[in-house]
């Protein structure tokens, strides 16, 4: 996604406040990814308070101003990371500098907000876990196609409620579309954008363990291949994963670069979730050929078939339950061991993949 893309298609929701102004205070930095404006917008909606932009290019700084005039532009990292009254930090950094950010955001008493995917490395893992450890402080992550995608978020209320009874397996489609002259230079290159199913498979792990509602889960197999950029070679265009979780669901997800340019949204997102009494389709960004917008979600169970277009009815919960989280001390948003491990499956996913020729 594009810096333009970012800013077009940031989610929105309706503002629902769960603290007053002033009462939780962030700050944005490094705005490589435009999904810091997601990540913005989600936490404004929920009553926290914006009060620094840092960015090392002036020219990002001042677009987001023009979003966000609230805010005011910080001279340095330094300068945010310095200030008592910033309770956490938001941010989308270049994929491989995400996480030694966190730990300094969080080793200077901020709790911190990152872009999927939040870690490049597991020594980058294993760091944040320790700064978690010693400090006390979150390290959230935006795992967006979940968090900030409404026909998710009420997958999992039906769930919840048992529409669907035991979930037994998930399968997750992430297409994207590449668009390969907006991204920047980092984002061909392997070590710094990680491998395909460290970044956006990371979306696909976290979905399953939450659906599923498993802890921990082991890699069957996993895949990669640049089919279609041969122009890019440390590009990975395609992926995929198997994985059996601890309670014996399964799960499968497949992304890739390849969304062609007819399709009307960057890409067709799907999720299948199957139960022993039923099971859901979400058409997240688009019903193609049918209807442009998406957040459709099909259910099928005993009571028989449904469709509900669920865009505008459920909101996102996430951000005002973060903010209470950071306030309280409590994990109702997402537990910081449930993050971790859907970064460390999709790291060894990414690192035991076989490459496809």
């Amino acid at each position: 996604m594009s810096k333009a893309d970012g800013m077009k298609y940031a989610p929105k929701g309706k503002p629902n406040k769960v603290v007053e102004d002033g009462q939780f205070v962030f700050a944005a930095m490094r705005l490589d990814h435009g999904h810091i404006y997601g990540m913005c917008n989600g936490l404004v909606e929920a009553g926290a308070t914006l009060k620094w932009v840092y960015d090392p290019d002036p020219k990002r700084v001042e677009a987001f101003l023009k979003t966000y005039p609230q805010a005011r532009a910080a001279e340095s990292e330094e300068q945010v990371l310095a200030d008592a009254e910033v309770q956490l930090v938001a941010a989308a950094a270049v994929t491989n500098e995400r996480g030694p950010l966190g730990v300094r955001a969080m080793r200077s008493g901020k709790h911190y907000f990152t872009d999927k995917a939040p870690f490049t490395t597991l020594e980058q893992l294993e760091e944040a876990r320790t700064a978690y450890a010693e400090t006390g402080k979150k390290y959230a992550v935006y795992y967006s196609e979940r968090l900030h995608v409404e026909s998710a978020v009420y997958a999992g209320q039906l769930i919840e409620q048992g529409a669907i009874g035991r979930v037994v397996q998930v399968i997750g489609l992430g297409p994207h579309r590449l668009n390969a002259p907006s991204r920047p230079a980092w984002f061909f290159e392997k070590e710094k954008y990680g491998g395909i199913l460290c970044d956006i498979g990371s979306h696909q792990v976290e979905q399953f363990l939450f659906f599923t509602g498993n802890r921990n889960a082991s890699v069957a197999n996993s895949k990669v291949a640049n089919y279609a950029n041969k122009d890019y070679p440390e590009l990975e265009d395609f992926g995929d994963m198997t994985f059996v979780g601890e309670n014996g669901a399964t799960g499968y997800f497949r992304v890739d670069w390849l969304t062609p340019s007819g399709l009307g949204t960057w890409g067709d997102g799907r999720t299948l979730i199957l139960g022993t009494e039923g099971y859901i389709e979400l058409r997240k960004y688009i019903d193609i050929a049918r209807e442009k917008d998406g957040d459709q979600l099909y259910l099928v169970n005993a009571d028989g078939e449904q469709h509900l277009k669920v865009r505008g009815q459920v909101g996102f919960p996430y951000f005002g339950q973060l903010v209470l989280d950071c306030l309280n001390g409590t994990e109702n948003a997402m537990t910081q061991e449930h993050a971790f491990k859907a970064a460390e499956l999709s790291l060894l996913a990414q690192k035991h993949a076989v490459k496809v020729e």
